[in-house]
């Protein structure tokens, strides 16, 4: 018995058909929504004990503030009782101070000068930048470098 090849085939009724779309096809990228966070009505307090509402994300619900327009100077440069505010919460400026003098503090203005007494003045005149030199030049010990002997190099006699 031979077989032969025809062009003529069936396919069995029981295999699935196969069909192969000549199209392309793509699925829709998935955008998540936007996470909105959640927002809390904050009362911000003033130095000067003026309050007004925010819209924030922090749950504070009471904010208050410790600088604020009415108590920096940047904010208010006319104010004298600001001009010479130094804060040395952890002692820092004291220490340096103590290590390095008072030449690098600001001069005074005119108008503190003139409602100066004379004894402030005579303070001011010491706190100027030689005290800084001397203190500073106290602490260094001046010694003669010494000169080792090199040893002699033995060589051919």
């Amino acid at each position: 018995m031979a077989l032969s090849l025809s062009s003529s085939r069936t396919v069995p009724s029981w295999l699935p058909r196969i069909t192969v779309s000549k199209t392309c096809l793509r699925h829709a990228t998935l955008i998540p929504r936007a996470r909105r966070p959640y927002s809390f009505t904050q009362l911000v307090r003033l130095s000067d004990g003026s309050t007004y509402t925010v819209r924030t994300t922090s749950p504070l619900a009471l904010y208050r503030s410790t600088k604020d327009t009415c108590n920096t100077p940047l904010w208010q440069p006319s104010d004298f009782a600001m001009k010479n505010i130094e804060q040395d919460e952890a002692g820092k400026l004291a220490m340096f101070r103590q290590r390095f003098g008072h030449g690098f503090d600001l001069s005074v203005s005119r108008d503190a000068r003139m409602a100066s007494t004379p004894e402030d003045d005579e303070g001011a005149q010491d706190d100027n930048l030689s005290s800084l030199v001397t203190e500073y030049a106290k602490g260094i010990e001046t010694e003669k470098p010494k000169v080792a002997a090199s040893p002699k190099k033995k060589g051919k006699k």
